[in-house]
């Protein structure tokens, strides 16, 4: 049992860091003007980290055929390379053209897929019962990445803007690389012992995440009045994210009590060993476990079937009505969401809004309580008989998303603050809920390529909607550096924006429809 909650401690670990790309609005005026481009130029260059997800199915077919601990560490050596190379480019030391960082960045935006399908693989394979429990709280802690990378930025370069662009193109580069290096002996597949619903494990887990995410957001809203320095804010996250080791010392500990303990068995009160009790036949939430407390290999097949649809491959994913309808949910959806977050550091300068960073780690840090709150429902919404689908989840998501872009449209900050939480909150629940999603809908045995099929929106979005929004942006322009300032910068974006957002909802809402009878038969 601690075997397991050591691989969803890495996958922690991996996921807190494995955000590098959400940091890029943090430094992106910057390298817009060490670079002398465009707004339409580096907006390219945001699509060009999303455009690496492209191919993320390599990462998908390179996890079926190799160790998950080749394909963690060549995820960490193409981010090594993306970034460092950047980084040698900002200190002088190399000469780089526009291309050569274009293509850098999508070699590093690559990277994500290769980490983020290994963290993925081993929370569904190791948490069977608790699928959605392990997937949104690992998932959770990458949106916390940006708040992390912010943190140790802000206590260690207290510089000018431009050494802190450095710093962070520095730790994106190293961080994957030292994380995956420790992580890589835990973080794989292993036989679990006991396919049992883990609650107590769970319920620590929550409160200790919890626990992060309040901290990360008062620490974000917080403007050093309480005394919260950058480096004491390091020093408490770095404090939570091992916590989670209480867990598996919790584990171990009661493995070694079960030896003398005594349970009630029959009416009666006996000693046992723990031999003796493995020996039982048990059942857990009707369905029969074998001597060894796993799941035989005929009631697990029964299992994954009433938990998914039907097994499928790409080819016959590809022509199904339900794969294009989540496509575009997740397109306006998700994907959208993520669009703006590339585009805040530009939406708040246009604003003549400063602190950048702020904004970043806010969204950071309600995009870390949005991944985490579909596990949260899903864990008390399953100890009563009422359950909601995936795709209605993701409905539920996307409304309030689609009336905070047009929240956008008045000038205050406060409108850009509550803004920039509710996309933040929305874009990471829509995202944990989605790996459940695919899964159940086409299965567990291809997850690993048909979700990064799924992902390969996410370029695409970040081209179309990205662009979009530069060349309204140059529009507006009337300043000869090709600066915009103003709210009219952003108005018709945020509109547009707005609507497609509106659609997808009422897409979701189809594709709730036409899984309507699958999710009432599993619940």
């Amino acid at each position: 049992m601690s075997l397991q909650w050591l691989s969803l401690l890495g996958c922690i670990w991996l996921q807190s860091i494995n955000g590098t790309n959400s940091n890029f609005p943090a430094y992106s005026s910057q390298l817009k003007h060490l670079l002398h481009i465009s707004q339409l130029q580096l907006n390219n260059l945001a699509f060009a980290s999303d455009a690496g997800k492209l191919f993320g199915w390599f990462a998908g077919f390179a996890a079926i055929h190799l160790p998950l601990w080749v394909v963690l560490m060549i995820g960490s050596l193409l981010g090594f390379i993306g970034y460092g190379v950047q980084y040698l480019f900002l200190i002088n030391q190399l000469t780089l053209s526009y291309g050569h960082v274009l293509l850098l960045t999508a070699l590093a935006g690559n990277s994500i897929c290769w980490i983020n399908t290994v963290s993925y693989i081993v929370t569904i394979q190791n948490f069977p019962l608790d699928r959605q429990l392990a997937v949104g709280l690992s998932t959770s802690y990458q949106g916390l990445s940006a708040k992390i990378y912010t943190a140790i930025v802000d206590a260690l370069f207290l510089s000018s803007p431009m050494e802190k662009a450095k710093a962070y193109l520095l730790l994106n580069s190293i961080s994957p690389l030292i994380v995956c290096g420790v992580t890589s002996p835990v973080v794989k597949n292993m036989k679990v012992g006991k396919s049992k619903k883990i609650e107590a494990g769970f319920i620590v887990m929550f409160v200790i995440t919890i626990a992060t995410g309040t901290f990360a957001v008062v620490s974000s809203l917080d403007s050093g009045s309480s005394g919260l320095s950058p480096l004491r804010v390091v020093i408490v996250l770095a404090l939570f994210l091992v916590a989670p080791v209480v867990i598996q010392v919790a584990e171990q500990f009661m493995e070694r009590l079960q030896k003398k303990c005594l349970i009630r068995r029959e009416g009666r009160v006996c000693d046992y060993n723990i031999e003796e009790v493995d020996s039982v036949e048990r059942v857990e939430n009707g369905v029969k476990l074998d001597e060894e407390g796993n799941l035989g290999s005929k009631n697990r097949e029964a299992h994954d079937q009433g938990s998914v649809m039907e097994e499928i491959g790409v080819k016959v994913m590809l022509k199904r009505v339900e794969f294009w309808l989540y496509f575009f949910v997740y397109l306006f959806g998700a994907t959208l969401g993520l669009v703006f977050l590339n585009n805040l550091g530009q939406i708040a300068e246009s604003r003549g809004y400063s602190k950048t960073s702020y904004l970043v780690s806010l969204s950071s840090s309600f995009g870390f309580f949005g991944r985490l709150i579909p596990s949260l429902v899903d864990y008390f919404l399953s100890r009563s008989k009422y359950m909601i689908s995936r795709p209605a989840s993701i409905a539920a998501m996307m409304a309030p998303m689609s009336g905070a872009f047009f929240l956008l449209l008045s000038r205050t900050n406060m409108s850009l603050y509550l803004g920039t939480a509710i996309i933040g909150i929305c874009t990471g629940a829509i995202t944990s809920l989605s790996i459940s999603t695919t899964t159940e809908l086409f299965g567990i045995q291809n997850f690993s390529v048909n979700h990064n099929i799924v992902v390969a929106n996410i370029p695409i979005g970040s081209f179309l909607f990205g662009d979009l929004a530069a060349l309204l942006y140059r529009k507006e322009s009337h300043e000869r550096d090709g600066r915009c300032m103003g709210v009219e910068c952003y108005q018709t974006t945020f509109i547009i924006w707005g609507s497609l957002c509106f659609l997808g909802t009422l897409l979701a809402l189809v594709l709730h429809a036409r899984t309507k009878k699958f999710y009432s038969h599993r619940f």
